[in-house]
């Protein structure tokens, strides 16, 4: 049992994790004794998490913008070249786009699809060599594709193609995690709530905005990094070695108490 939750020592990717949600993501893997690798589309934004996420533990901050298909595969290429096994790939990376629906524009779509949808898939893809060098079956890999709330539910928030990218990504992990069960690799959504990221910086903001939110979540608050953080380490553990397919909620009772 003291070992259920141990992940030291595995190799982890967590696309976006210089910030927000990927930010929380890993530290968490960091403190728990993973070896991880983090991305962003900023050099300079690289370099500094580098700095400050290695204080935690070993971890390479890369530059990475991964809004083409060219370019999520040239950063498989840039893992591959460092490391010869891959136990825990996160799909965090997320782009969103709000308008209101008269004014939503064309071109919102194929960008956030394809860093929301297409990029996750092409990783999977590309690194599947080194999924499958770490695999087992009685230890798989896992792909950790974070989804959310509002691709689950209908949330009010005129970003129609962010939650449509994110309904895609959770039915994309459910056909992924059938592909490759067979391989010893795990697909797991998990479709976070409300947290204190930029994406809900504009509700922080407004004290009144701010209080409505949180009269709708069951659990009274919005989440903490170690509410989402502690789910992705359960899932890359031993304890979460059989779950695979799922959509694991992580969002104060939003969607399961309605």
């Amino acid at each position: 049992m003291q070992t259920l939750f141990d992940i030291r020592g595995k190799v982890a990717l967590v696309t976006g994790g210089v910030n927000g949600l990927g930010r929380m993501i890993a530290e968490g893997l960091l403190h728990a004794g993973a070896k991880v690798y983090v991305t962003t589309r900023s050099a300079a934004a690289a370099g500094q998490a580098q700095q400050e996420l290695s204080k935690i533990g070993e971890c390479v901050a890369l530059a990475a913008d991964i809004s083409t298909a060219e370019a999520a595969t040239a950063l498989a290429r840039d893992i591959q070249s460092r490391e010869s096994r891959l136990d825990v790939l996160v799909n965090n990376a997320g782009k969103t786009w709000g308008a209101r629906l008269e004014s939503f524009p064309d071109k919102a779509w194929a960008s956030v699809m394809a860093v929301n949808v297409q990029a996750p898939f092409t990783l999977v893809r590309e690194l599947l060599p080194l999924l499958q060098a770490s695999a087992s079956i009685e230890d798989p890999s896992r792909v950790i594709n974070i989804g959310s709330l509002a691709g689950a539910v209908v949330e009010r928030i005129d970003a129609y193609s962010y939650a449509a990218s994110k309904a895609a990504i959770h039915h994309l992990s459910s056909v992924l995690a059938a592909e490759l069960a067979g391989r010893h690799i795990t697909v797991n959504a998990v479709v976070p709530g409300y947290f204190p990221t930029t994406m809900t910086a504009h509700i922080r903001k407004d004290d009144a905005q701010l209080a409505q939110l949180v009269h709708r979540i069951p659990l009274a608050r919005l989440g903490h990094p170690d509410d989402i953080a502690g789910l992705c380490i359960f899932l890359s553990s031993r304890a979460g070695r059989y779950i695979t397919g799922a959509q694991l909620f992580v969002d104060g009772g939003l969607s399961g108490c309605r």
